[in-house]
């Protein structure tokens, strides 16, 4: 059972802040250790905006061994938008981050939320009316993540 974990309305100046609010909600479930935030700034960093899929959404993560303790997923929805720096895909508002602690879990996590996605998943996180919502339609969407 993964560890599900939602933050409404964070308040973050650049793409750094809001990936490190993300990543910090998983580290602060018990799922990701406390490097986790700055090995997932570091993805961006080395790769680019890449994480950025598709308008307003980016899905933050790091490799298992960067501080994944369990399978934990979090939606983050920020106060304001911010850039990232992606061609087509900016502004982003919202976040999903996700940690699991080895390859296994990762592709299998992976796969789950790209399904959640697919089934519409950043409209209904969109439309959730704040935290507790948030964390509910998270939880409805990766029930095996």
């Amino acid at each position: 059972m993964a560890v599900v974990t939602a933050s409404d309305g964070v308040t973050a100046g650049t793409w750094e802040d809001a990936v490190r609010a993300a990543a910090a909600a998983l580290v602060a479930a018990g799922a990701a250790g406390e490097g986790y935030p700055g090995a997932c700034v570091r993805v961006v960093e080395e790769n680019g905006p890449y994480i950025v899929l598709t308008k307003g959404l980016a899905l933050v993560h790091a490799r298992p061994e960067e501080g994944g303790l369990a399978v934990g997923v979090g939606a983050t929805r920020l106060a304001a938008p911010v850039e990232f720096g992606h061609p087509d895909n900016d502004p982003v508002d919202l976040l999903l981050a996700f940690c699991t602690p080895d390859a296994d879990a990762h592709v299998g996590t992976l796969a789950g939320l790209a399904r959640a996605l697919s089934g519409g998943l950043t409209d209904r996180l969109r439309a959730a009316p704040g935290r507790d919502a948030l964390e509910r339609v998270l939880k409805e969407a990766v029930p095996d993540a």
